[in-house]
Order: structure tokens, then C-alpha cells, then sequence
């Protein structure tokens, strides 16, 4: 995997829309955020354009991305918002163009399907975390401020990451790279040339939204006849915000037990990353992480994101 270089105070870090457009108050306020933090947020002019649900034809938003990963003067590429369509600029990539010039790339939620290209198939570390909308526009409410700065300026193993709602479904203790990110978008791979791709003996997070228990599990049924959660040595789930059944009846949590009732591994539900009920911490893609249950659940970062 290649790392991107650490960021330092100054950098400048491009705002890109790879997905839906976005509310423009959001956006503001997330360019102060970043600022506040010691970033130079830039942008390209096209990233307000929109075409529908989508911010622009993916030709322009493809173009934006090339175009911040090839400058020279900018460190880091974040994302306003997902929505829909970071899918659509997969062709328009090329992984030699990428790798030439590793750099970090922040977002979760749709661009999900950036993070599973850059990871699974160009080898290239990022960053699960979070977007201007929402998040960075929120300031310490809407995310995690240590773990966001951490694991982009230090070149050190982030350490362990903690939510007030984090338990073990399933006991044990597993090693591997973590890679993952919005199940799904991780579903809407299979089957295309970009189809999620990781190496056997991996970390798998899953993050989700307001998608109901059924269809939880029919997501996750079908990543198990997929293969790819028999490559996994654990899973990791995020806090998968409003995907109760309505009235409580039945939980996100049940679903995930039932659908993976076999799964030898340790299971970890509630780390607050990508949609969440508490601040959002940032995961890095693509470097080796530590996942155990006792004396308490954990999920540990044991290696550095950045060089």
C-alpha cells in the first residue's frame, strides 16, 4: 500500500463534489472548519455545477479529482457530501496516474466507491472520515477533531478508537488490513470491473444508514455468498443510525446476529465513523488494524496511515 505524506499546518486541501450537490451554507461552514484546523481549503469553480442529483456530468467531476491529485501545491482531496454518484467517475481513473502521486483522500458514505478503487485496486491508503456536509460544518459535534488530525499530520499508528456505543456480538481477537465503508456501496461493486477486492485475512468495516434489518441482511447474505466475508478475520460495524425497524421491534443488531450466525470471527458493533449518532472518528483505509473483545471491545490502529 502507498501511503500518502503527512499534512503540516498550511497545506492546502482541495473541496471536491464527486457525488450529490450540496447546500452552499454547509459548504461554508465546513471551509471554516478546515480552516480553524490550520488547512487551506481550495476549489475548483465546476464543483457547484449540477446535473440532477448529481453535482455535474461525471466527465467534470472526474476531471476536478485528476486535476487536485495532479497539483503539486495541494496535499489532500475532501469531500462536500455523498448522495449518489462517485460510482460514475470509476472509468475515468487511471491507477498509474494515481500512485504516481499518493495523496490523502477523506469522504465516506457514497464515495465509498472511490475508497474501494483507491484501496482494492490501486493500493492506496485513505481515509474513512469526514465530509464539509454534516460533519466538518458541525465542528466537535458533527466529528472527532484528535483522531480527523491525527491520523493526517502524524506518521504514527493512530491508536485505539473509542464510541460510547461499542460492543462485541461476537467474542475473539483478529488481525488484518481494514478496508470497507457503506455496505451499500460495497454491494453495488460486485460484479463490475471495480468490484471491492480485498486481500484474504483483512479487517472489514461496514458503515450504513437508514436502511431497514431486512435489508441489512439481505446486503450482507449477499456478501457472504460473494466470498468476501469468508476473506475477512473480523468485521467491524459502524453505528448504522436509523436502520431500526420502526417502533424498535427489531434492531440493526439482531440482523447482523442473525445474517452472521456462522461467522467464526469477532464481531464489533458501534465505532462512530462515516454516519453516526456521535462525533465521527476517522478510520485509515489499507493499513493493519487489531481487533479484540477483552477485557472490552477495541479496535486498534496499529499502523501509520501517512510516511
Amino acid at each position: 500500500m502507498l501511503k500518502p505524506r503527512a499534512l503540516k499546518s498550511g497545506d492546502r486541501i482541495a473541496v471536491v463534489a464527486p457525488a450529490s450537490p450540496f447546500d452552499r451554507d454547509e459548504f461554508e461552514r465546513g471551509l471554516t472548519e478546515l480552516r480553524s484546523i490550520g488547512f487551506e481549503p481550495v476549489f475548483a469553480p465546476s464543483v457547484f455545477e449540477r446535473q440532477g442529483y448529481v453535482a455535474g456530468s461525471a466527465d467534470v467531476r472526474a476531471c476536478a479529482m485528476v486535476a487536485a491529485w495532479d497539483d503539486p501545491s495541494i496535499a489532500a482531496l475532501v469531500g462536500v457530501r455523498g448522495g449518489y454518484g462517485s460510482m460514475q467517475l470509476l472509468p475515468h481513473l487511471d491507477c498509474v496516474r494515481l500512485r504516481a502521486r499518493p495523496k490523502a483522500f477523506i469522504g465516506y458514505s457514497d464515495l465509498t466507491s472511490l475508497h474501494l478503487f483507491f484501496g482494492t485496486h490501486c493500493g492506496i491508503v485513505s481515509f474513512h472520515g469526514p465530509m464539509l456536509e454534516r460533519k466538518l460544518a458541525a465542528g466537535s459535534e458533527g466529528y472527532d477533531r484528535h483522531s480527523f488530525v491525527r491520523a493526517l499530520t502524524v506518521a504514527e499508528p493512530l491508536g485505539e478508537l473509542r464510541g460510547p456505543h461499542l460492543q462485541a456480538l461476537r467474542r475473539g481477537t483478529a488481525r488484518g488490513s481494514l478496508f470497507g465503508g457503506t455496505l451499500t456501496q460495497i454491494i453495488g461493486s460486485l460484479a463490475t470491473p471495480f468490484a471491492f477486492n480485498p486481500p484474504a485475512g483483512y479487517v472489514l468495516f461496514l458503515d450504513e444508514v437508514g436502511e431497514r434489518p431486512y435489508r441489512i441482511d439481505r446486503m450482507l447474505t449477499q456478501l457472504r455468498f460473494s466470498g468476501l466475508i469468508d476473506r475477512a478475520t473480523a468485521l467491524v460495524f459502524g453505528e448504522c443510525p436509523d436502520c431500526d425497524e420502526p417502533g424498535g421491534a427489531y434492531s440493526a443488531q439482531d440482523a447482523v446476529t442473525a445474517a452472521l450466525a456462522d461467522y467464526p470471527g469477532p464481531i464489533l458493533f458501534g465505532v462512530p465513523s462515516g454516519h453516526t449518532i456521535s462525533p465521527a472518528v476517522t478510520l485509515p483505509f489499507g493499513v493493519r488494524a487489531l481487533v479484540e473483545t477483552a477485557p472490552a471491545p477495541r479496535l486498534i490502529i496499529e499502523e501509520a496511515a501517512v510516511i
